[in-house]
């Protein structure tokens, strides 16, 4: 049996972040029935190319292992609908701009008033309190408030990089899928729900734990070193003949046994190297000796040598190789899901491997409106009920 399997969760959010946490809590086992807009659905549907077969390749990357619905909440059918799941939900997942869902009559408050043990989730651009509390959460403008852009890219006097991903938004639906389970062990113990809030400005901000050190610790906000580590040295990407290899020589031995394979062994009595506050003060030198020796063999050559020698190394893949990597396939990371429309879709893994209760790839995303009368009979509707919401356009239903 999955972890979570009996835990019912309404996901009421769209494009990421929510819908991140409502899948790392679906792939444990909960009952996720994600709540679309009527017209359209969730936006990410629209993220297109690439698709499959008509389908939102992203879309389908977020919303597996989900049942959905689709709701007009602007209809008083549609609210009635979101309202009677939240009474027999665990967990209501949401990402709006703080007061939207007060304005709709589905606010906290009145929803717990029915259901006191309700958790809800609430993830944000900037958390529901202080000053920035209206402000919506986009993932560039996250990366920016955070710090996070100040510290990536290429070096001092070159334009500021955005992470590839988009780190907040995933860092705040796995930060709300941890707060949920912490608010599910408190209901457990005491029947009482509570608010999980959190943030893309919040989970920017777990991403500096280094640079904030160093921050609080020197009153100096450190700026880019490309591929380089803030704390410690030779701890980089650097070119090879072919490619590009990661170095983690992080502690004096691995440092000494680099050296060795690089036949530079005379560095350990350069006065400049000789220990890790050293090299990190003379980093641009270390790099400027260390770079042309990499050029000289491929990146296979130096993976081959620096792991027989003890010194952490890898190559620096693409998407594509990555997902082909045999470590990847060998760790269930690329695997299939079925899909209502597509057949098989390939999808990525479940990141945390519970021996005795694994998580579950089990079932595609949702076409749109494709599970609204089976929730809704599972919720207390009638036949006629359920048709009269379809005719009013308070709902759509697929099958």
């Amino acid at each position: 049996m999955a972890p979570l399997a009996g835990l019912k969760v309404i996901e009421l959010a769209h494009i990421m972040a929510g819908p991140v946490c409502g899948r790392m809590l679906a792939d444990l086992g909960a009952d996720v029935i994600k709540v679309e807009r009527i017209p359209g659905g969730d936006a990410s549907r629209g993220f297109v190319p690439p698709d499959i077969g008509g389908e939102s390749a992203a879309f389908m990357m977020l919303n597996r292992n989900k049942r959905g619905i689709a709701v007009d909440l602007k209809s008083d059918g549609g609210r009635e609908v979101v309202r009677r799941l939240a009474r027999r939900a665990d967990v209501l997942i949401e990402n709006y701009r703080a007061g939207t869902l007060e304005r709709l009559g589905l606010g906290y408050e009145r929803l717990r008033g029915e259901n006191p043990g309700l958790i809800l989730c609430e993830i944000s651009g900037f958390g529901r309190t202080g000053p920035y509390a209206d402000i919506g959460g986009f993932d560039l403008i996250a990366q920016g408030y955070s710090g996070l852009m100040s510290v990536t890219g290429e070096g001092p006097g070159r334009p500021p990089v955005k992470c590839g991903p988009p780190l907040t938004d995933i860092t705040a639906g796995i930060l709300g899928a941890v707060g949920v389970l912490a608010a599910y062990v408190h209901r457990q113990a005491t029947g009482e729900g509570q608010r999980v809030d959190t943030s893309l400005f919040e989970a920017g901000i777990t991403q500096t734990y280094w640079q904030s050190a160093i921050t609080l610790a020197t009153g100096v906000s450190p700026g880019p070193l490309g591929s380089a580590h803030p704390l410690s040295a030779p701890y980089q990407a650097f070119e090879t003949r072919d490619g590009w290899v990661n170095v983690g020589a992080s502690s004096e031995e691995t440092w000494k046994r680099l050296i060795e394979v690089l036949g530079r062994a005379e560095l350990r009595r350069d006065a400049r190297f000789r220990t890790n506050a050293a090299r990190m003060g003379h980093l641009s030198e270390l790099v400027a000796l260390l770079a042309p020796e990499f050029k000289k063999r491929s990146t296979h050559d130096w993976v081959e040598a620096l792991e027989r020698a003890g010194v952490p190394a890898g190559p620096v893949l693409t998407i594509g190789e990555m997902l082909d990597h045999p470590q990847t396939a060998a760790r269930a990371m690329r695997t299939r899901v079925p899909h209502a429309k597509l057949g098989a879709v390939e999808t990525l893994g479940f990141p945390i491997h519970l021996r005795a209760t694994p998580a579950e790839v089990r079932r595609g995303a949702p076409m749109l409106g494709e599970h609204t009368r089976e929730v809704l009979a599972e919720f207390g509707y009638q036949t006629g009920e359920i048709e009269e919401l379809v005719k009013a356009g308070a709902v759509l239903a697929l099958i």
